[in-house]
């Protein structure tokens, strides 16, 4: 069980936040605990997300840098799994990371390295995931060009992608028509279970980059539609820190 200390947020944080998932029926609380409802994938605060699977968040970060050269575009959605990849691009001189990510933005703009600038799509603003979306941001994004795409996913199954909410999903959708090379990272996790709103399936990206546990019918499925799966080792990266 994870206690509020371990989140860093206070009690009273994590009973409001309890108690708006019970409005919306997405959890059911109980004394001292919150239980999910089966078979339903959610999307949590980013705050609730940004610390689970961390080494291979880590070991993703050293894959998906291997895709990026100095002085290319670079367009990332607001998955906690891009936050260590963020502290490497802020290094990288000459880039241009364009995010619908305030704390990515936030995280790159604290050191960037020379000639390195960020991009913020603006739009709708939700701060449990402290990104845009919506109208303004799929039309800010139009505009848009980059050389890759660094995209999350909250759940896949036979290689088909999901998300909770119809914005998010209309975005990751719009995001695949803007790069010329799109990569899709997924921990173990993510695979097995559907949500709400389908938005195509893996063929919508270039390489799906997940770990060693991933389910091995899983991984079959993806490569059965033709798109390559990258496995990375994450034993190797777990002396990597938060």
């Amino acid at each position: 069980m994870v206690t509020a200390d371990e989140l860093g947020v206070s009690a009273m944080t994590v009973h409001r936040d309890l108690s708006n998932l019970e409005s919306r029926q997405l959890r059911q609380k109980r004394r001292g605990a919150a239980v999910a409802l089966l078979n339903l994938t959610m999307e949590t605060a980013t705050r609730f997300r940004e610390y689970r699977e961390a080494r291979d968040k880590e070991a993703f970060a050293e894959a998906l840098m291997k895709e990026v050269q100095p002085g290319r575009t670079v367009l990332m959605d607001c998955g906690s799994t891009f936050f260590p990849p963020a502290r490497r691009l802020a290094r990288t001189e000459g880039l241009s990371v364009v995010t619908n990510s305030l704390r990515i933005a936030g995280i790159i703009g604290q050191d960037t390295a020379p000639g390195t600038k960020v991009i913020l799509l603006g739009g709708g603003y939700r701060a449990d995931f402290e990104a845009c979306a919506g109208t303004e941001t799929l039309r800010h994004l139009a505009r848009i060009r980059a050389d890759v795409l660094f995209s999350s996913v909250t759940s896949v199954q036979a290689g088909r992608l999901y998300h909770p909410v119809q914005e998010w999903a209309d975005l990751k959708k719009a995001m695949q028509d803007c790069a010329a090379r799109r990569i899709l990272p997924m921990d173990h996790s993510k695979f097995g279970r559907t949500a709400t709103h389908g938005y195509g399936d893996a063929t919508g990206y270039d390489l799906i980059v997940t770990d060693e546990a991933a389910p091995h019918e899983e991984v079959q499925a993806i490569e059965g539609l033709g798109v390559p799966v990258r496995l990375v080792p994450v034993e190797e990266t777990q002396s990597c820190g938060q």
